[in-house]
């Protein structure tokens, strides 16, 4: 009776969270997931509303912290010539009942087998019945590293590398590598709905999908069953996620009482949310960048001058000042200053129209030229309102002969186009998602990435070279000295144009306890409650 007393007032419009019991958390989140596969996926909108409630990985990250700690696997055995990673997998782990399946046995080595495999091998039969790509394993180069992934007995799986990888545990806490069920994947495939895996997802983790309306709510419900104790335990019985694009929509709703958490706020609505007595807002300082990539494989940006000139264009502090509004720091670099390896020795180049305009000529387009410029639908921890700022690029672009026309899409298809490179610049951004330097560098810009994150689709074989160097030592001090070395270079080719690194805000209902802000800007719900 209770789920359909909920499932009636989810029907209309309010939303009403104080309406619910102590066990109902709503969280109104900026976008709709374009699936529930995180493999498939790069962006926090698809990983929170899949790995960070249905999945879990073999290792995962302290939540609201970066340390790396034991998850599907109890412990791991890492090999003298760090070729070799051996995975002692827990016991007792249940894999979700739901109304489209039932598993009939527990967590083991086959569902991580399968897993990786179907990431690896083109021929994996399951690949074969539900073709995709996975874009965030192959922007890593995990493709590459991976040789073979033994199951050694039930409970233990063996990952043969083909050269050293330094953040290997870290990569396995990340969301791509969400354990998927084996059991699961061969119903569906012996029933020819392959697909169903990424619209009906069955997990390990803390909630069990439940319902996807598209652009207005996910439903799910607290595994009761999950392996996780104490401070990690599922405190909720049902977790909504609310979907509303505009900022200062959600602002209100949180506000209003109508969901207990909501997702980035536009700095303007801040102070207000602080004011209120009625909310908490946690802040943190953002591990993310907001930047402007350049397509080099669209004329005229395969030409350096002209990469040049529209960074020298770009006035940054003006930018900061009215997209950020005071949680915004310029940033010169493509990582924050808080990665180690930052070269706190680079500078931007200055501000200079007349120097832009004399690039230009050089590079033989003295007239200026006609762009699109992509704007994001959706708020993002590194890009609170693209819209204005595109605005703002597109006049400042316009002093020098460019003009730009401002291009947009639903959320899941501006990736998707941005990763095909329909787009001549594209504003986009990261946040870290494992704390390693090589998850800035190698997988915005390293050749792996070309057809993934990697939006400026530059690949320049000196900068390349230094990122595998720096992926396949285990000595920090070394591959910081590689690390520094790609930022040089990086800002002598100007692929993108880093803009700024923004401050985490997330306000929420005094009566929600145990949330933790990610250094990822994940949204994690398990060891939550609402009193």
């Amino acid at each position: 009776m209770r789920i359909k007393k909920l499932a009636l007032a989810l029907a209309a419009t309010g939303f009403m969270a104080q309406a619910y019991a102590a066990g109902t958390l709503i969280y109104c989140s900026e976008g709709s997931p374009a699936g529930f596969d995180p493999a498939q996926y790069t962006t926090g909108t698809d990983f929170d509303a899949s790995a960070e409630t249905v999945f879990n990985r073999l290792s995962q990250f302290e939540r609201g912290s970066t340390k790396v700690v034991p998850g599907l696997a109890e412990k791991w055995d890492i090999a003298p010539d760090g070729l070799a990673y051996t995975f002692h997998l827990r016991k007792g782990v249940k894999f979700h009942t739901t109304d489209y399946f039932k598993p009939t046995r527990d967590f083991n080595a086959d569902d991580v087998v399968f897993t990786f495999d179907r990431m690896l091998d083109r021929n994996n039969a399951f690949r074969k019945a539900y073709p995709t790509e996975f874009p965030y394993f192959t922007d890593m180069g995990m493709n590459q590293t991976i040789a073979k992934v033994e199951k050694i007995d039930p409970y233990t799986v063996k990952f043969v590398l083909k050269k050293p990888e330094a953040a290997f545990i870290q990569n396995m806490a990340m969301s791509f590598a969400s354990i998927q069920s084996a059991e699961y994947a061969n119903q569906l495939l012996k029933t020819g709905k392959a697909a169903q895996l990424n619209t009906q997802p069955i997990g390990t983790g803390p909630f069990i999908f439940k319902r996807y309306q598209k652009d207005a709510q996910i439903r799910f419900v607290g595994n009761k069953q999950y392996w996780e104790k104490g401070a990690n335990a599922v405190k909720l019985d049902n977790l909504i996620f609310a979907i509303n694009t505009d900022a200062s929509v959600r602002a209100q709703k949180v506000k209003a009482g109508e969901c207990h958490i909501a997702s980035y706020p536009k700095p303007a609505d801040v102070a207000g949310l602080k004011a209120d007595p009625k909310l908490t807002v946690q802040s943190q300082a953002g591990f993310n960048l907001g930047y402007i990539a350049y397509n080099v494989k669209h004329k005229p940006f395969d030409k350096l001058e002209v990469r040049q000139a529209l960074d020298m264009a770009v006035n940054k502090k003006a930018i900061i000042n009215a997209v950020y509004q005071g949680a915004g720091q310029l940033a010169t670099n493509p990582m924050p200053p808080t990665q180690w390896s930052y070269n706190k020795a680079l500078k931007d180049a200055p501000y200079d129209l007349n120097k832009a305009k004399a690039l230009l000529k050089k590079a033989g387009v003295p007239n200026g030229f006609s762009i699109t410029l992509w704007a994001m639908p959706v708020q993002r921890p590194y890009n609170p309102n693209a819209k204005l700022m595109a605005e703002m690029l597109q006049a400042d672009w316009a002093k020098i002969g460019v003009k730009a026309k401002i291009v947009s899409y639903e959320w899941g298809e501006y990736m998707k186009r941005a990763k095909a490179g329909e787009h001549d610049v594209l504003l986009i951004g990261w946040t870290g998602d494992n704390g390693d330097p090589d998850n800035w560098l190698g997988t915005l810009l390293g050749c792996d990435a070309i057809n993934g994150n990697n939006f400026s689709k530059w690949c320049q074989k000196p900068f390349n070279d230094l990122i595998v160097k720096g992926r396949s030592t285990s000595n920090q001090a070394e591959r910081s000295k590689y690390y520094m070395q790609a930022q040089q270079i990086f800002k002598q080719e100007v692929p993108f144009t880093p803009v700024a690194h923004s401050t985490i805000d997330k306000p929420m209902s005094k009566k929600v306890q145990g949330y933790r802000i990610s250094p990822f800007s994940l949204n994690s719900f398990y060891g939550v409650s609402v009193q």
